[in-house]
């Protein structure tokens, strides 16, 4: 299974701007966009041009790292959403917000979405009853997720659901957070998703 292993820090730090991949951390002063600005490496201090091509490819890269996917998933997740009815990059999106560990992270499980990832890959969660540890599994309208009964005094997700609290799962997925169980209810619309993405950038860039 293909995942960045190199400092996440140095991701948002190209980008310019803070994408969470830390959880907590980057709530803190410690985030490495308070401590350092500008971009990593030996000239990242340096002018750079910013090109039309140069805007669409950091829009991609930005969803890429939001979600923690690669660029041949990625690549597959957007050939997939030109196939669907509908607008490309919506789809995309749409996809991209239908990934487990993001549901996971969604329903305040986890403060990252890699954190997330972690929780799925251990065998945490089930789907319809059944035991899933895909990441990358697409849950679809009608799919039921519900934490495993061993799973819910360990301290991580304990401490994650008391500080995720306040945050509300979007509208497309139905949550009992006494029993700790979800269902998905819907679709992921475009207003639904509060990343700070510009879909219609990657759809030029792959366009070409």
């Amino acid at each position: 299974m293909a995942r960045y292993t190199e400092a996440v820090c140095r991701q948002c730090r190209r980008e310019g701007q803070k994408l969470f991949l830390k959880g907590d951390r980057c709530y803190t002063g410690k985030c490495a966009i308070e401590c350092r600005s500008g971009n990593p490496g030996q000239h990242g201090q340096g002018r750079s041009k910013n090109s039309e091509y140069g805007l669409q490819l950091r829009e991609k890269q930005k969803a890429k790292r939001y979600y923690g996917v690669l660029e041949k998933q990625f690549r597959s997740y957007y050939d997939l959403a030109e196939r669907r009815p509908g607008q490309a990059g919506q789809n995309l999106l749409a996809i991209l917000e239908s990934r487990l560990d993001n549901v996971i992270y969604r329903l305040g499980f986890a403060m990252s979405r890699a954190e997330a990832r972690q929780l799925v890959t251990h065998g945490h969660f089930t789907v319809n009853g059944r035991k899933v540890n895909i990441p990358s599994y697409l849950v679809k309208p009608g799919m039921v997720i519900t934490l495993k009964d061993s799973s819910r005094s360990l301290e991580k997700i304990k401490s994650s659901v008391e500080a995720n609290a306040f945050r509300q799962p979007p509208k497309w997925l139905e949550y009992d957070a006494n029993n700790m169980v979800a269902k998905v209810v819907g679709v992921p619309e475009r207003d639904d998703i509060d990343l700070p993405i510009e879909e219609h950038l990657i759809v030029e860039l792959y366009s070409k």
